[in-house]
């Protein structure tokens, strides 16, 4: 039986966070292919970490993708295989839609959430995908779209009916992600740089506790 809340733990990039992550029980794990972020890996070494074996359950891998062109897309499908496609950038639901077509994956769209008035675009964007990250809008000056440990208000979406499954993310911690859970009444959350040691290093005793606060909310 599923967890209430499920969990995708993002920018996974070496086997000791790969490793707590599928001990920990997480339902995904998030590879970004976005060489500017600490947390960027290779097609080649997504695929190393993602054929590791014995290591409990065996989560979904979801590539992160920045508004990426057909080319970039098709080397890392030859080398790591994804269920799901995460874009992160500035992707119009049309370009979201011709993804999901041609590569025949469910897809993912992060949308940046500051107030009410970003909300209306899960209406036109949810023809176009199957799921939403939810996140926060990056600070002003930010060099990455996500993994900026910043959170918005959850209760935005308390009781509100979102027109495809769902993930929160932004700023959530093994400390706040149970409450985040409970006001935004989030499925699933998403979480990189609050279960990091320092910038763009995993550390597995935060996954774990990260995961578990979690399942248990």
């Amino acid at each position: 039986m599923l967890p209430a809340t499920q969990v995708k733990i993002c920018g996974i990039n070496d086997a000791g966070a790969y490793d707590a992550a599928c001990y920990a029980g997480a339902e995904w794990v998030g590879f970004v292919f976005y060489p500017p972020s600490p947390r960027a890996v290779s097609p080649e070494q997504a695929a190393a970490l993602a054929a590791r074996g014995g290591t409990g359950r065996r989560p979904v891998n979801v590539g992160l993708l920045v508004d990426a062109d057909d080319a970039m897309i098709e080397a890392v499908l030859a080398e790591v295989s994804l269920g799901l496609l995460q874009l992160h950038g500035m992707e119009s639901p049309e370009r979201c839609a011709a993804i999901r077509r041609r590569f025949g994956l469910p897809v993912m769209k992060a949308l940046g959430i500051g107030g009410e008035e970003d909300l209306a675009r899960l209406a036109e964007y949810a023809p176009a995908v199957d799921r939403f990250l939810l996140d926060a809008k990056p600070p002003r000056g930010a060099a990455l779209p996500g993994g900026n440990a910043v959170s918005f208000d959850w209760s935005l979406l308390a009781g509100r009916e979102i027109p495809r499954p769902w993930m929160l993310a932004g700023g959530l911690t093994p400390v706040n992600v149970a409450a985040a859970i409970r006001a935004a009444g989030a499925p699933a959350v998403d979480v990189s740089s609050g279960v990091e040691r320092v910038r763009g290093v995993k550390d597995p005793v935060l996954i774990a506790a990260f995961v578990a606060a979690a399942h248990a909310a």
